[in-house]
């Protein structure tokens, strides 16, 4: 059919609203960019698969009662890691990514070097070069900046001539990356908020959501339980109960590296970095929400480990709209213009 067949006998207005429509109902059934569910890494047999959460409800109000004050409010739908980044998964990296390796701490007087134990003993610049290979082998760009090769190098910042990557508000992370280290609101949040929380949304005091202790346990999956005053991590996918949002293994287990400087400026590559979480031989008061340790970037310890966050960005719909009824504008002044 000729596009002067379509048009013929119809009325500008009804031809503009003929359009909006079509415009709207396209971005009503448009898919959003996934930020959850599973996503495969690496090839052949060197292939692993992340599970993500989606943490939903932006615009959530921040908590004022734990540590950073505030903390927890988020603006954008994100995910987040169901688990701990497994040995399994830095072990397929390495044999992949044929970049920088990562070192993993020997766990044989702690349970075992099993495949599906948490990664421990990675630096948060190794987690960062994980994180990296993520983006770039998945046809993405990296989420943090690297300008020497050395396996334990700290990053640099972020600059203004950096035009694709640059964001002011953090100098760490680029804003064109989907895979990222959580930042000290995404991690807060993912643990201790929830949306369905009986009198209103609000945060709770564990992970597990509940204001009890967890029950200490070596590993399961039942609710209000957490890996800690133990011998050993448990493996990634049995670590203790469910956050609200359902992510595991938050209040113990392993410490998680925030992508957060300990003071939140993120203006220096050097900066001790937030970690967050319980640990398997540490204490409860570790998985509370006013409970954030800090350690130098370069150092290495087998209670400290790390999960993955997913970002992205969904386009606006009235922007899309408006792009729509331009379009068709421009049509129109050319329709009128030949009579």
């Amino acid at each position: 059919m000729r596009l002067t067949s379509l048009f013929r006998g119809r009325s500008i207005r009804s031809l503009v609203w003929s359009f909006a429509s079509v415009a709207l109902a396209g971005v009503a059934g448009m898919a959003s960019p996934s930020l959850g569910g599973i996503v495969t890494f690496g090839s052949g047999s060197n292939q692993f698969n992340m599970e993500f959460g989606t943490i939903g409800n932006p615009g959530n109000a921040a908590d004022t009662t734990g540590t950073p004050n505030p903390a927890g409010r988020v603006d954008y739908t994100y995910g987040i890691g169901k688990f701990e980044v497994s040995r399994d998964m830095v072990n397929k990296y390495n044999a992949t990514s044929g970049v920088v390796a990562i070192t993993l701490a020997d766990m044989t007087n702690f349970g075992g070097n099993g495949v599906n134990r948490p990664a421990s003993g990675i630096s948060w610049n190794e987690a960062a070069r994980f994180v990296n290979w993520l983006n770039t082998s998945t046809g993405g760009s990296a989420a943090y900046k690297f300008t020497t090769d050395g396996r334990n190098d700290d990053i640099a910042l972020w600059t203004a001539t950096d035009t694709l990557d640059y964001d002011a508000t953090n100098l760490y992370r680029s804003k064109r990356a989907k895979y990222v280290l959580p930042d000290y609101n995404e991690w807060y949040k993912a643990a201790y908020y929830d949306p369905n929380k009986p009198g209103g949304a609000g945060y709770w005091e564990f992970p597990t959501g509940s204001d009890t202790t967890p029950t200490s346990v070596a590993g399961g999956t039942a609710q209000g339980t957490g890996v800690y005053n133990q011998n050993s991590p448990a493996d990634v996918n049995n670590a203790g109960g469910l956050s609200p949002y359902g992510v595991m293994g938050l209040g113990g287990n392993l410490q998680e590296w925030e992508e957060t400087s300990r003071n939140l400026t993120n203006n220096s590559g050097s900066l001790t970095r937030g970690l967050r979480g319980d640990f398997f031989n540490g204490d409860p008061s570790g998985a509370t929400k006013i409970a954030r340790n800090f350690i130098g970037p370069k150092n290495e310890s087998e209670d400290v480990g790390f999960r993955v966050a997913m970002v992205g960005q969904v386009p606006e719909p009235s922007m899309m709209v408006i792009g729509t009824l331009f379009g068709l504008g421009g049509l129109m002044a050319k329709r009128r213009m030949k009579k």
